[in-house]
């Protein structure tokens, strides 16, 4: 009978032994942690589809709203409201993207987005930097260029979405820069936004010519956008609408974000949260793919909530990890590749208080199959501001994550019942054994900022904390890493073309 159960496990041994694989894999499925039960999902769902034909959703006066008139939607006119009918919902469920991909400059940073892939990377629109020399300042163009170099070192960031707001730059040259800074800092996918419709063909063009032509960043687009497309609860933001027709007419991918807030602009009830949010999304989704059908889109939610005792929006909290569980569970079940979020902390530096509430979080959003996880390295201060040695040390937080993501490996080699048996009859023991040395990279996350000597050996080294540890990493990173992304010649034509901001002097070691 044991050789009858070892004959079976023999059977079921996987020819892709997850040993073989890298560690901290980018896109490993999660899908492990399910707050909510199937039938839960079914209730949410079903309850959004009743909002959308009951409530409705105020789009104001304009070419928007006659595109849903056109398909046939119930139209309130005197009170702004389009109701959609469940009929167009299935519609349009059927023909949206179930899979995407947000391409890097090279293969090995693209991300296939859908099912339950996880990727984990930075987010976007903090307004204030925490510098190495704990000083905070006002975020700038040069920011986003000098992070991206950060993170173009840091394995377990996995796509570069803009991090800060140039505040030094005027609204209409902010797009175009974010863009150009980002990319010239990093092969990984850059995701970013334009501020004014009239300039969203720049970005599609500077897309053109990094990625190699028209032709090039159709089949691989190195350029995605955000945006916020409602204000919640349950209306169009007139003006992003402006944005989207163009990202739209322009071939950008799109994660179309909403961001209600449980308390304040939805529901307390999480559940009637995630009921309001889902409404929001959908009726996204009907109005990009009657636009135009099977656009490659994101289903973008960003659910938080507001502390009852002051009104104060949140993300660090247990709140806020289960609605964002919870809403990979309902991409899964919609097929709809997702957009969200992790790593909010509402602490004001890297402490203890930001380590716990970037590790809830990030860890729940990722084992419940998360695909596109923004936000998850940099951020403090509820969204206010981005530390750079809270990148670095985020990084090994998300590797962690990963980890844990990729779970425990049962097959006939792992059981080890013939390491047991050896180490068992002696002489020898499990450190010293050959699986314990040939697994022990590929079984184990070594991070590289956390502490584990003995407290004797920590203060011989000189006692440093995390902090310390991972601001002179980011030093040496800052210091030495220039990558020449763009070639001269094509900088060139790029500078001759567009504004670009970002001085030639800042992207080279002098």
């Amino acid at each position: 009978m044991v050789q009858d159960r070892r004959r079976s496990r023999r059977a079921r041994k996987s020819d892709d032994v997850k040993n073989n694989l890298p560690l901290t894999n980018p896109g490993i499925p999660g899908g492990t942690y399910r707050p909510l039960r199937s039938e839960d999902i079914t209730l949410i769902i079903d309850a959004s589809y009743e909002i959308l034909q009951r409530t409705g959703i105020q789009v104001l006066e304009g070419s928007c709203r006659e595109v849903f008139r056109s398909a046939g939607c119930r139209i309130d006119d005197e009170n702004d409201r389009v109701h959609i009918h469940a009929s167009l919902i299935d519609q349009t469920l059927e023909i949206a993207r179930s899979e995407i991909l947000l391409a890097g400059l090279e293969d090995r940073h693209d991300l296939h987005l859908g099912d339950a892939g996880v990727y984990l990377g930075t987010g976007g629109s903090a307004v204030n930097v925490m510098h190495l020399d704990g000083q905070v300042r006002q975020s700038t163009l040069r920011d986003n260029y000098d992070i991206g170099r950060l993170c173009d070192q840091l394995e377990n960031i996995h796509f570069y979405m803009r991090p800060v707001v140039s505040r030094d730059l005027e609204t209409e040259d902010i797009g175009i820069n974010s863009y150009y800074a980002c990319q010239a800092a990093t092969k990984k996918h850059v995701m970013s936004n334009e501020y004014v419709p009239e300039n969203v063909w720049r970005v599609r063009e500077l897309g053109n010519m990094i990625s190699g032509g028209a032709e090039s960043f159709e089949r691989r687009p190195i350029f995605s956008s955000a945006l916020g497309f409602t204000v919640s609860p349950l209306r169009f933001a007139m003006e992003t609408i402006e944005i989207l027709d163009e990202v739209i007419k322009h071939g950008i991918p799109v994660a179309l974000s909403t961001a209600p807030q449980a308390g304040a602009t939805s529901p307390a009830a999480l559940a009637g949260t995630l009921a309001q949010m889902t409404a929001e999304q959908l009726s996204g989704f009907v109005y990009v793919n009657l636009l135009k059908p099977g656009f490659p889109v994101l289903m973008g939610c960003v659910p938080a909530q507001a502390d009852l005792r002051t009104g104060a929006f949140t993300g660090g909290s247990a709140e806020f990890a289960l609605l964002h569980a919870a809403t990979a569970q309902i991409a899964q079940h919609l097929k709809l590749p997702l957009y969200n979020s992790s790593g909010i902390a509402d602490s004001k530096t890297p402490d203890a208080q930001a380590g716990f509430e970037k590790g809830l979080t990030t860890a729940t959003a990722a084992l419940a199959g998360s695909n596109y996880i923004h936000h998850s390295a940099g951020f403090l201060d509820s969204l206010m501001t981005v530390s750079y040695e809270q990148f670095v040390i985020d990084n090994d937080f998300n590797g962690s994550v990963m980890r844990m993501v990729r779970g425990i490996e049962v097959n006939e080699e792992t059981l080890s019942l013939d390491t047991i048996d050896t180490v068992c009859r002696g002489p020898g023991h499990f450190l010293g054994h050959e699986q314990t040395l040939r697994l022990m990279n590929s079984e184990y996350y070594y991070p590289e900022t956390f502490n584990r000597k003995s407290r004797d050996e920590w203060q011989e080294s000189g006692a440093h904390e995390i902090r310390d540890v991972a601001r002179k990493r980011a030093q040496s990173i800052l210091g030495n890493h220039y990558p020449q992304i763009i070639p001269p010649e094509l900088d060139r034509e790029i500078r001759k073309r567009f504004p670009i901001r970002l001085p030639e002097t800042v992207m080279r070691s002098e």
